[in-house]
């Protein structure tokens, strides 16, 4: 007969349950309070948790930091609930006292909950104090250890407080996130400080980019206001050098114009038109600062891991070449679809790219990056040869050293040149980690061209018509992007903000606005040189040889934003 083994038989399960019994009658004072303790913490039973600690301290059982913390954390996770409060206020703090009067020294996490608890009290100047101490204690704070005083000050309307552990919070290498900014914005706004609101719009144009539906309302609120409608000024000039030195879509040079604003929630057309005041958004770049910055980073990191001579030397050349609008990373491009049985290196589609992009600047030529031994094979062949002489004699060609990571050399000669690159190279590699760059996405957005050969004809990416963020116009207009919650770009809301006198004529013009078409003939046979915009939309080796417009990825020649 087959015992079914999933049966326990009587005698064992008495054996079990007198086991479990021993266990329980042997387990001490200290691992009955933690495992009573985790179990309020995970159902969050304020009250029970409580007496838990009562009991442990009547009967003088031994309590740690990690219990302190949980307790801690119990009574600042419930001052939100209105018929706790009271409760939490009154055990959190006699928890903390009792936690100090043993001597043990709190974290963080400690620090944290009490100053929670603090502000919840209305007393944001100790939740400020603790927030300070946490690194008499050799912790490091995060943004929670200041969020308790921040928000508290906001609340309380004391902007000067607020602004004060900003700075704290700055000086602790901590970087503020939306809620924080948002707070900021509204209390220097409830306060009429004009100047704090425009720079904390400016932080969350830097850092936010899509902003919430909380944010948005701040935001309209304030332009609503009449304070906002007071302030101005006139200095276009200024604004003007702004833009340009900016990179784009913001000036930083304060509130222009004079006048009520007209707030409205609009759509943004596919090339970056505004459908409410019909002013053409931008693609922003990264500014001059920002841009050296980065030029050097890839030079310094290039000059350590490649031959340094070979490195320099191309510096000392690009530097007497400067005059590209273009860059191309030639085997990236060479190798493109080229993984079949036959396959090697395109000369052709290279050349494809080089010929769409000189015939479509003004015939100017853009600079291929080819490592030298692969150069060295297509000189073996006597059709490639004739191309890449072509290139050599207009001075369309560099080619980089035995041992050398061609990668450094086009994205250093695109940086430094404020160009744009040819390649769908993702820039994923561990070399482009070692950069650790918060702007390369922003750089790769607007100098990034991707290109794809359908059955033969080449089409290149150009950079999008305009950049999902922030924008303040030379006119002193804002477009702000609200973050969406569908997979549809064309319905996401934005905040179109203008000055009221200059738009009492106009009307939504978002249907009768004239856009260009992007898609790119063969322009052999058209009449003078073919040109494309400043890296906008899709750009076909087989289009109509009517439209022009401008290929540069250079600050120094894009239009600037209407």
């Amino acid at each position: 007969m087959v015992q079914n083994l999933n049966t326990k038989i009587p005698n064992q399960t008495a054996s079990m349950d007198n086991n479990s019994k021993k266990k329980r009658k042997a387990q001490t004072p200290e691992a009955k309070f933690q495992f009573e303790l985790n179990s309020c913490s995970k159902s969050k039973d304020l009250s029970a948790a409580i007496s838990v600690y009562d009991d442990a301290v009547s009967t003088n059982t031994r309590i740690n930091q990690h219990h302190f913390n949980a307790l801690l954390y119990l009574c600042s996770n419930s001052v939100n609930n209105d018929s706790l409060k009271d409760t939490a206020l009154h055990h959190g703090f006699r928890i903390f006292d009792h936690m100090t009067s043993l001597g043990i020294n709190p974290n963080e996490a400690t620090l944290t909950a009490v100053a929670r608890l603090a502000a919840a009290k209305g007393n944001a100047d100790r939740a400020f104090e603790l927030a300070k101490a946490v690194q008499n204690y050799g912790s490091a704070p995060r943004l929670r250890t200041f969020d308790p005083a921040l928000f508290g000050f906001c609340e309380l309307g004391n902007s000067g407080k607020a602004y004060e552990v900003e700075e704290h919070v700055n000086g602790s290498g901590v970087t503020l996130e939306e809620p924080q900014l948002t707070a900021l914005l509204k209390v220097s706004a409830k306060n009429g400080n004009a100047d704090k609101v425009y720079e904390y719009l400016h932080k969350l144009r830097s850092s936010v980019r899509c902003v919430s539906e909380t944010t948005a309302s701040v935001i309209e609120e304030w332009f609503h206001s009449g304070k906002g409608s007071e302030v101005g000024l006139e200095d276009l000039a200024r604004v003007k050098e702004g833009v340009l030195r900016n990179g784009g879509g913001w000036h930083g040079q304060g509130w222009v114009g004079k006048g009520d604003w007209l707030v409205r929630r609009t759509n943004v057309s596919v090339e970056g038109r505004c459908c409410g005041c019909s002013q053409q958004l931008v693609c922003v770049d990264i500014d001059d600062e920002e841009t050296d910055k980065f030029a050097r980073s890839v030079a310094n990191l290039a000059l350590e891991r490649e031959v340094k001579a070979n490195f320099s030397e191309f510096q000392g050349w690009l530097e007497k070449h400067a005059c590209y609008d273009a860059i191309v990373d030639g085997a990236n491009v060479g190798l493109y679809q080229q993984n079949f049985a036959d396959g090697g290196f395109s000369i052709s589609q290279l050349d494809d790219v080089v010929k769409e992009l000189y015939n479509c600047s003004g015939k100017k030529w853009p600079l291929v990056i080819l490592h030298n031994k692969r150069m060295r094979g297509l000189m073996d062949n006597p059709s490639s040869r004739r191309v890449v002489e072509e290139w050599m004699n207009n001075g369309a060609l560099y080619t980089t050293p035995t041992g050398s990571n061609d990668d450094w050399y086009w994205l250093y000669a695109a940086v430094k040149l404020r160009c744009l690159l040819v390649t769908n190279d993702e820039m994923r590699d561990h070399i482009f980690e070692l950069i650790g760059s918060n702007f390369f996405n922003q750089w790769k957005e607007r100098h990034q061209v991707h290109y794809t050969f359908v059955k033969g004809n080449l089409k290149l990416q150009m950079p999008p018509p305009y950049s999902l963020v922030i924008q303040e116009s030379e006119k002193g207009s804002w477009h702000v992007p609200l973050a969406l919650h569908t997979g549809d770009e064309t319905s996401r809301t934005w905040l179109c903000i203008t000055r009221q006198s200059s738009q009492d004529a106009e009307a939504n013009v978002c249907n009768s606005v004239d856009t260009p078409n992007f898609n790119h003939h063969n322009t052999k046979d058209a009449e003078g040189p073919q040109e494309f915009s400043n890296g906008v939309g899709i750009m076909d080796s087989q289009v109509d040889e009517n439209n022009t417009t401008s290929l540069t990825g250079k600050r120094k020649e894009r239009s600037p934003p209407l």
